[in-house]
């Protein structure tokens, strides 16, 4: 029910209903402002929970990158008590979240994404402020994790709330809490740009996109950055200090190594995560007791290998700076190669029981660090092996970020757009191309962190009323289509293509020799051949050849499956007897089949009622 009533509630649906931009100015705008400052107030939580929880127990004060706050010297470090921290923060983290709010535990950017599909984007209000407390005590106990978690549920909650305040519906409800997602992370980690992409990719596995969240993102994460920014620095969180240009296409067998390494590792990752994850829900303990079980296991791993203590980012700088011993400049082979693929398992290990035990805590931070030390794991071996290949390791680390969150995350645009933000350069994008497709690929949607991630849109319970399956499935094509439509020749002009298209009010045509089909040009296509060259022009020249096409006996339902994975508007409609054209179904088709079925519904309603 709305919050707002009366008149006031009339006042602001007047305002938001006025424009589509207008609307999501104001929401957008609205949920970048608590972004911003939610990020900024987490961000001092968390450093201020390490020094005087980790810090005072241990000494030990875990490095920050170098856009971020200088963390106190560790001058004489008591790693054995790392346990101890970890133990007690468990602890206190899992007594509030099974108190307070249950869904609050894990890693919240899955419990945000679970809320877009199945919840029609209702966050309680109390589980963002649980999720910051208990997130700034994991992280600053020592516990492996990350902060985009707590960070896209405080705005995702807020995002919701808008919801309730201005009697939003449903679909405006999600968009806020997709686009709320987008803009916490983007703030936190002052990438708005690849916050707002974020926003659109993180909810599907498959490759699709929300794209309706993305102009609210576009608002909403550059409201959230320039806030955070402008309360902690504008420098990316790994500074400006990667110089690098690609210059030399041999190197991209690198990164295509590089890629199928990540690829691999992020399957690992996932499948112990939630190995662990079951195993820890089958103890017979008290559940605000496990994390706690969780916690020292991992403070005993940082015992031994400190650097998967809390989010890991300063590690990741020295790999960046060069620092691959991570003390100094030289390193001996096979001693640093060891150390280096240790951390990548161990991270995982840290991570696994720290947020698959019911810790709080992201999954974005620990992904970035094990990808971070896969890539400079291969540039030692690739050192000692051709030294003038790639001279310096930043390249290959920060790669080895994009490539495996790109994979386990299922965001492989957002993923290199984020991670340029971060480390201040655009030059690895090539590169970064090359790994994260493969790594993206090798993963796969099956096997992604976030288990609440639907393939597509169309497998998504918040877009059942938009592709009512049991309708499509029932329906055929040829109940539906338009039959005989207009086609042309190959040798038609774009000019007269356009013309025809403009005269029928339709977006695209057929090319057929002979009444079979050889092609399809749609608008697009027309719109790419300067006005000059439009009557010299074939469509030959513009027109789609490897046409996606059906047959009359198949169902609405996989017309859907075909235009939702290939991204296509329309598909032609050929005999079975060798590929004649008979008619052509469109994407508005589907819309008027669920349309005349609901209309159907309701009077059969109606007449039952009356009978």
């Amino acid at each position: 029910m709305p919050l707002l009533g009366g008149k006031y509630k009339e006042r602001y649906q007047n305002i938001l209903n006025k424009s589509y931009l207008a609307k999501w100015v104001v929401i957008g705008i609205l949920i970048g402002t608590v972004a911003g400052v939610g990020s900024t107030f987490f961000y001092y939580l968390i450093q201020f929970v390490t020094d005087n929880f980790l810090g005072r127990i241990t000494g030990y004060y875990p490095p920050n990158p170098a856009g971020e706050i200088v963390s106190p010297l560790s001058l004489s470090p008591h790693y054995y008590l790392i346990p101890i921290s970890t133990m007690l923060g468990g602890l206190v983290v899992g007594i509030i979240i099974y108190f307070l709010a249950p869904e609050a535990e894990g890693h919240g950017t899955d419990a945000a994404i679970d809320s877009f599909h199945n919840k029609n984007g209702y966050i309680r209000k109390r589980v963002p402020i649980v999720k910051m407390i208990a997130s700034a005590i994991t992280i600053g106990s020592g516990g492996s994790a990350g902060r985009e978690g707590p960070t896209a549920q405080i705005s995702a909650g807020f995002g919701s709330f808008l919801g309730s305040v201005f009697g939003l519906s449903s679909r405006d409800r999600r968009i806020a809490v997709a686009a709320g997602i987008g803009a916490g992370i983007g703030s936190i980690f002052k990438s708005p740009f690849g916050g707002a992409i974020l926003s659109a990719e993180i909810l599907y596995s498959g490759g699709d996109m929300e794209v309706e969240a993305m102009i609210p993102a576009f608002i909403a994460s550059p409201v959230g950055y320039v806030i955070f920014a402008s309360m902690t620095n504008f420098s990316p969180i790994f500074g400006t200090g990667v110089r690098y240009t690609f210059s030399s296409p041999i190197n991209l067998l690198i990164y295509a190594l590089l890629g199928l390494i990540a690829g691999g590792v992020g399957r690992v990752y996932t499948y112990s995560f939630y190995k662990t994850k079951e195993l820890f829900s089958r103890l017979k303990l008290k559940k605000f007791l496990i994390p706690m079980i969780g916690g020292g296991l991992s403070g005993v791993i940082s015992i031994f290998f400190p650097e998967v203590t809390g989010m890991g980012y300063g590690y990741i700088q020295f790999l960046i700076d060069g620092k691959i011993d991570l003390v100094g400049t030289e390193y001996i082979l096979l001693p640093t190669l060891a150390i280096l693929v240790s951390v990548v398992f161990l991270k995982i290990m840290a991570t696994s029981f720290t947020v698959g035990s019911g810790g709080s805590g992201g999954v974005f931070a620990p992904s970035l660090v094990i990808g971070g030390f896969t890539g400079a794991s291969l540039w030692v071996v690739l050192h000692a092996l051709a030294p003038n290949m790639i001279v310096e390791s930043a390249p290959l680390v920060i790669v080895g970020m994009m490539a495996l969150f790109a994979g386990v995350g299922r965001t492989p645009i957002a993923v290199i757009l984020m991670v340029s933000e971060m480390t201040g350069t655009l030059n690895l994008m090539i590169p970064a191309m090359v790994a994260v497709v493969i790594s993206y690929y090798i993963v796969g949607p099956n096997h992604s962190i976030y288990r609440s991630q639907v393939r597509t849109r169309a497998d998504s319970p918040a877009h059942r009323g938009e592709y009512s399956v049991p309708v499509l499935a029932r329906v055929k094509v040829e109940e539906v289509m338009t039959r005989n439509p207009v086609c042309i020749q190959p040798s038609t002009s774009v000019a007269e293509a356009a013309r025809i298209i403009g005269n029928k009010d339709i977006k695209g045509l057929p090319v057929c020799v002979d009444g079979k089909l050889v092609g399809i040009v749609v608008k697009s296509d027309l719109m790419s051949v300067s006005t000059s060259d439009k009557e010299s022009y074939s469509v030959s020249k513009v027109m789609t050849r490897n046409v996606i096409t059906s047959t009359s006996s198949d169902s609405l339902l996989s017309i859907l499956k075909k235009m939702t994975i290939h991204g296509i508007g329309r598909i032609p409609v050929i005999s079975d007897d060798g590929g004649r054209v008979v008619g052509i179904v469109s994407r508005g088709d589907l819309y008027k089949a669920y349309e005349k079925f609901e209309r159907d519904s309701q009077e059969e309603r109606r007449t039952k009622e009356l009978s």
